[in-house]
């Protein structure tokens, strides 16, 4: 097989086709985006940062499965006293927008006692989007908070991973809960921390929350007076997680999504299968290629179609391993596969990569086989001799063999 000594990550690459062929106009940081698993969770902070900070558009990534149907109905949840002067969608106009500033004196309203400065916000008619944020100080140190607003397909894929907790092989968390309002709304509160590989003892606590109508607010706080290269300034977010469950949950929030204006672009309606034959579950395909009796699994990432992994143990240390099942891929494929690829009979393509994980700790390589057949149908898999993609090698080599990963990426069970 051939070796290539460097070679960045397939679950990038995937990424970045991905990015090319939804139009997207930014360029992604490639490497905070490496493992797919970030579709389950720190793709989710990854993304909000880069709409708050750099003004980029949202992503849509493949490899996500399963729906969040989250009933009709039900009731309002109790409106603050705060207003930022609208009362909700109109049947027959939208809203007037709300300005930058109405957001600042929303979020001052609904904060503790303490002081909010350093503000910055943008307006519901602004691109790409209405947020606001600020460093707050209640007197036991400052600390940086923002909310941002937005909207989600009711019952997608985007709406399910947005209040899911996701796997801590990808996002290191401290605690991570899901709560359902009595309005039907779901929160996800998580108790994280800023850096994957807990470089910096940066707390990074948020909350996401979708409304039964697509009403999308996600709230994050710092305990540093900024997300990144600011020194820690208390040993906790300001915000208890009940506390970050209630700002999240403030009806002004979801008054300003509503006087957002539409996206023409936007899916509406209940959302309708794309893929041309039955996804299959990913981590239980992926154990059933397994060699039986060799491994044990520690973890897994579930029902998941798309994208899933393990955690596998041969009892000479943990390896993770990530598979990607694709289609429509084919017009990408002279991105993804170079002169040292192969060509099977049937047409085909197979690349194998090994090399240093960009992001792992010491010793830590990743091998991968990536698979693409003459119809667009893609199957990629990457092994780790980690237990999760920013740690230090537990072995020397990952435990499958270029050639059993080979066979997986190129087994019919994942094309039923």
């Amino acid at each position: 097989m051939p070796d290539v000594e460097q070679h960045s990550d397939p679950f990038e690459e995937q990424l970045s086709a991905g990015l090319r062929r939804a139009g997207a106009g930014f360029d992604a940081d490639r490497a905070a985006l490496v493992a797919a698993g970030a579709v389950r969770g720190r793709r989710r902070l990854l993304r909000r940062r880069a709409a708050v900070v750099s003004g980029a558009a949202s992503l849509t990534l493949v490899g996500l499965g399963g729906a969040l149907l989250l009933p009709g109905g039900g009731g309002k949840a109790p409106r603050e006293d705060t207003s930022v002067g609208t009362s909700g969608r109109s049947a027959t106009a939208a809203p007037p927008a709300v300005s930058g500033d109405a957001l600042i004196r929303a979020l001052e309203k609904l904060l503790p006692a303490g002081k909010l400065s350093k503000t910055e916000a943008r307006g519901t008619d602004e691109k790409p989007g209405p947020y606001v944020s600020g460093v707050y100080d209640d007197g036991k140190g400052a600390a940086a908070i923002s909310v941002s607003l937005g909207r989600v397909q009711p019952g997608s894929d985007e709406a399910r991973q947005t209040t899911r907790c996701p796997g801590k092989v990808f996002v290191h968390y401290d605690a991570c809960g899901t709560t359902r309002l009595p309005d039907g709304s779901v929160v996800m509160v998580m108790q994280g921390y800023e850096y994957p590989d807990r470089r910096v003892d940066t707390k990074l606590w948020s909350a996401e929350l979708v409304t039964p109508e697509g009403q999308h607010v996600g709230v994050m706080e710092w305990n540093a007076a900024a997300e990144k290269d600011a020194p820690v300034t208390r040993p906790e977010p300001p915000l208890s997680p009940a506390r970050l469950r209630r700002l999240a949950a403030a009806h002004v929030w979801r008054d300003a999504v509503d006087a957002m204006p539409e996206d023409p672009g936007r899916p509406t309606g209940e959302p309708t299968p794309t893929a041309t034959r039955p996804a299959v579950a990913v981590a239980p395909t992926l154990e059933s290629l397994l060699p039986k009796g060799r491994f044990t699994v520690s973890e897994s990432s579930g029902d998941d179609t798309g994208f899933g992994y393990l955690v596998v143990d041969d009892g000479k240390g943990r390896c993770l391993v990530q598979v990607n099942v694709q289609e429509g891929m084919s017009d990408v494929a002279g991105e993804l596969f170079g002169s040292g690829s192969e060509t099977l009979p049937d047409g085909t393509r197979v690349a194998v990569h090994q090399g240093p994980s960009e992001k792992g700790g010491s010793g830590a390589v990743m091998w991968t086989v990536d698979t693409l057949r003459s119809d667009g149908r893609r199957v990629v898999i990457s092994e780790l001799n980690s237990g999760a993609p920013h740690d230090a090698a537990t072995r020397t080599t990952p435990a499958l063999t270029i050639a059993r990963l080979r066979t997986i990426a190129l087994s019919p069970k994942w094309w039923p």
